[in-house]
């Protein structure tokens, strides 16, 4: 504890989270004992030092700007929290099983960027296994498709992300197959191959992945200079043309040096990733129409009382059972499938909270009331679809249920093309019984 208090109390260290902390609501975490009052803020230099004496490990910041975070409150209407947002920044939250496909993932995205004429973006490690890559808020235009940007949050942040995301899958999945065999792949991260492959096809997004469906409002992610409780490392910025050659070592708390700023707006050029997002948004229409369900309405109709779980499909029951890996986005399908299925709030986060229990390392429980939040505020969407090809597996790329190991199709699956669908009709087969 005496090294992270002697850290935090670097006036160099206090500069930077204080600088990022502008018009941020803050997190601030205490270890073991979880974490402090939600919203809070951070003003004074000097306040860093004292909460780290009084047991702070890491401080955390918002993805959004606010006209004053000390208003937000739980429960609040889109509409509250858009007239409070000044704006937002993009996050690309990238976490590997390794460092060294962590790596080859940013240096991709970078690339991508480049490729789109942006070039103040940021830099930095995570603290463990992964990147931050940032892009300020006013590189992006103040409007698109007739709406103010900044009314966007969380949902043109996911598409950006999931745009970037699909762009680099095949060339980071060829990077990695040019410099490691499978079984390489499989020493390196100590699971056996059927983990990651599927019919000799790589499932790169098992290696390394970026989170898009964490990203919701009042999402937040660690501050330059500030400490990860699982690694014991600091969270540290770097220089593009250093990422390749990253090296943890850099990141201990007796060598890290402060000289570069995340998320640095003074060099911005306004809206110059006006075009990666008319893109994405472009992308993102056309991938939408594609995976439209044309049925009678009558096959979605939602239920007046809830579907019982009895006749859940493989995939949602299979998550229900707890996981590993992915919770993140099956609690993202599962709260759209319960919506669907004719569930009520209470019921949901019943249903929610008894599935955290049985998961490996459960999801923080502030994160999944933010979540259920969220979720209250969207229209009724339908969760993914089922794979296309379900006698081939692997052809499915970007599948959830097939990503996440839960997709086990049995006789009905076969007939079906959403796993609401598959409730419905199993609930009305055996009510016609």
């Amino acid at each position: 504890m005496g090294d992270l208090i002697s850290h935090y109390s670097r006036k160099d260290v206090q500069k930077a989270i204080i600088e990022i902390a502008k018009n941020r609501e803050v997190a601030v975490n205490f270890g073991d004992k979880g974490y402090g009052k939600r919203p809070d803020i951070l003003q004074f230099y000097n306040d860093i030092e004292e909460l780290a004496k009084q047991g702070a490990t890491s401080f955390n910041v918002s993805e959004e700007h606010w006209q004053n975070p000390l208003l937000l409150k739980p429960g609040m209407t889109k509409q509250q929290l858009d007239e409070l947002r000044l704006g937002w920044d993009l996050i690309i939250d990238i976490d590997g099983l390794h460092l060294d496909y962590s790596k080859l993932a940013a240096y991709l995205i970078i690339e991508a960027l480049k490729f789109y004429d942006i070039n103040n973006y940021s830099i930095k490690f995570s603290g463990n296994r992964g990147f931050h890559i940032g892009i300020p808020f006013e590189a992006f235009p103040s409007s698109i498709n007739n709406q103010e940007t900044k009314k966007l949050f969380p949902d043109a942040a996911r598409i950006l992300a999931s745009y970037l995301k699909e762009m680099i899958r095949e060339p980071l999945t060829n990077k990695i197959l040019e410099k490691e065999t499978i079984q390489e792949i499989s020493n390196k991260i100590n699971k056996e191959k059927d983990y990651f492959v599927n019919k000799n096809i790589l499932w790169v997004s098992k290696l390394v992945d970026i989170d898009n469906v964490a990203i919701s409002s009042r999402h937040m992610f660690r501050t330059p200079y500030s400490y990860h409780e699982k690694s014991g490392l600091i969270s540290i910025p770097i220089k593009d043309n250093e990422i390749l050659n990253f090296d943890k070592e850099e990141a201990k708390i007796e060598n890290v040096k402060v000289n570069l700023n995340f998320l640095d707006s003074l060099n911005v050029i306004n809206q110059e990733a006006t075009q990666l997002m008319t893109q994405a948004f472009y992308w993102h229409s056309k991938n939408k129409k594609k995976e439209e369900i044309k049925l009678d309405i009558k096959e979605y109709a939602v239920p007046i009382n809830a579907i019982k779980q009895a006749y859940f499909p493989p995939c949602i029951s299979a998550g229900l059972s707890g996981l590993s890996d992915g919770k993140k986005r099956f609690l993202f399908l599962l709260l759209n499938f319960l919506k669907n299925t004719g569930y009520d709030e209470k019921g949901i986060e019943t249903i929610v909270f008894e599935w955290n229990k049985r998961n490996k390392e459960p999801l923080r429980e502030n994160y999944i009331q933010s979540q259920l939040a969220w979720s209250k505020r969207q229209k009724l969407i339908l969760p993914q679809n089922c794979p296309k090809d379900k006698e081939n597996l692997a052809n499915n790329f970007n599948n959830y249920y097939v990503d996440l190991h839960i997709c086990n199709p049995d006789n009905l699956c076969r007939m079906i093309r959403n796993p609401v669908q598959y409730a419905i009709k199993k609930s009305r087969a055996y009510k016609n019984k």
